[in-house]
């Protein structure tokens, strides 16, 4: 299914994070068929010839079984794209199992190192017992470089540089998986990547507080960091750190008919955009190309796209490579939700991310960043030292009102000046007239009564 450029709008500390479920949540997305896919070499049909001469006919090649299953790379807009760039200059990280000597793979490995202890100092020897494949078939999908012009697997972005950083986790495991990932995202920022590819889970929406500081390293030095959101069919029924870190670009997936996958994906309001998550082709650690499924997989095709979005505009912040591959994805017909747990803002397009007209922008296009969200719910205003010293200033506070002067103590029987201003005076005032109008009236009263007894009665 071809898909259209389209424009859109814009769009947590668990201490114990455990190597367990790391391994079973984000790394062990294992091949959904084993079966290898070889590549034939170019072949020429020989037409027969009648009794009049002919020309030669033109040589008619066999297609790469390999290229031809690739389909993504058409369906997504990637060899369109590839028209404008192919990803030169650009460094994308791998953070994963190793990644193999393979004949697709030679000269794209630019450097690498080994977080888990067990690996070799280089990064490319694959650990892991079940799942060492599985950093190849990541890297492979990214920036494969083929066998030949037009035989073996290639990548998204096959003129990208590679850094191969091993990890591993379970019981062999001598460093803790929390420990790893952060050392690796610090070591791959510090030896130049652009884009960062974590093709894992923790099955869990919270992270350690080490990787608050890890992935705002990774930002602060403008690193794109592609995460995977987790597969339904290992259990991770909503996405799980670090696809839940602000300012990670999350991949969901879908299946080749562009509908999100019911086993090899997941959903959660942190997705950005869907790619590719089934079907998918892989090189293994020996050389084999094996087809498997997961968001692991979606995940590099958008680090891919990223590095080619990077390659075409150096100029661009992370940001603002990050803007132009939301923007540029589109919805599926039946979905009007911007974003959408299942799809994010779409399902990518690489053609589009790197040609179409997108004005720059000045935040962040996935919202709420890790330095505010970690301000926000880790540690309050103590998180940024801005706002701590702000809240540490003294506060002028107007004082208050003089106090009233107290009154010298007194008997509470005796008259003051007071009671007798306003007390006794006006009481003698009201009293003396009413008083004197009683005697008068008594005394009228007598010399009515008196005069009345001095009266003769009549004969």
């Amino acid at each position: 299914m071809p898909v259209r450029a389209a424009r859109y709008g814009m769009i947590r500390s668990a201490v114990g994070l455990v190597a367990a479920a790391v391994a079973v949540a984000g790394l062990a997305v294992l091949p959904s068929s084993a079966a290898a896919i070889e590549s034939s070499p170019a072949s020429t049909a020989v037409l027969a010839t009648t009794a009049t001469p002919s020309p030669t006919p033109t040589p008619t090649p066999t297609v790469d079984p390999v290229r031809a299953a690739e389909y993504w790379l058409r369906d997504y807009g990637i060899e369109e794209a590839w028209k404008t760039t192919r990803g030169a200059g650009v460094t994308i990280a791998v953070i994963d199992t190793g990644i193999a000597r393979v004949p697709e793979l030679d000269g794209a490995v630019i450097d690498g190192t080994d977080e888990s202890g067990m690996g070799s100092d280089d990064g490319r020897t694959p650990v892991g017992v079940v799942d060492n494949n599985h950093g190849t078939w990541v890297a492979s999908l990214a920036a494969g470089r083929g066998t030949g012009a037009d035989t073996g697997m290639v990548g998204v972005a096959p003129e990208a540089d590679l850094l191969s950083i091993s990890v591993g986790f379970g019981a062999t495991a001598t460093v803790s998986a929390v420990e790893q990932i952060a050392s690796a995202v610090r070591w791959a920022v510090d030896h130049g990547a652009d884009v960062i590819n974590l093709s894992l889970t923790t099955n869990t929406l919270t992270w350690d507080e080490s990787w608050d500081e890890a992935f705002q390293y990774a930002f602060d030095h403008d690193v794109v960091v592609v995460v995977a959101a987790g597969n339904r069919g290992n259990g991770t029924e909503s996405v799980g750190a670090p696809a839940t870190i602000p300012g990670v670009l999350t991949v969901a997936g879908v299946d080749p008919e562009g509908r999100a996958s019911d086993r090899a994906s997941t959903s959660g309001i942190t997705i950005a955009v869907a790619a590719p998550s089934e079907k998918l082709l892989g090189v293994s650690s020996d050389g084999k190309v094996v087809e498997w499924a997961g968001t692991s997989g979606a995940a590099p095709i958008v680090a891919g796209i990223a590095a080619l979005v990077r390659a075409a505009h150096p100029d661009l912040n992370a940001d603002n490579v990050i803007n132009r591959i939301l923007t540029t994805a589109q919805h599926p017909a039946d979905v009007d939700q911007d974003p959408d747990p299942l799809y994010g803002y779409g399902l990518v397009n690489a053609e589009a991310a790197v040609n179409a007209d997108v004005p720059t922008i000045d935040h962040s296009p996935l919202g709420l960043t890790l330095k505010e969200w970690v301000r926000l719910y880790r540690r309050g205003a103590d998180a940024d030292p801005e706002v701590s010293s702000s809240l540490a200033a003294p506060v002028a506070i107007e004082p208050l009102p003089a106090a009233d002067v107290p009154v010298k103590a007194s008997a509470p029987f005796l008259p003051t000046r007071s009671t007798i201003l306003y007390g006794t005076l006006p009481l003698v005032a009201a009293t003396v007239p009413a008083i004197l109008v009683v005697l008068g009236v008594n005394a009228a009263a007598r010399r009515i009564r008196s005069a009345r007894s001095q009266r003769t009665p009549r004969q």
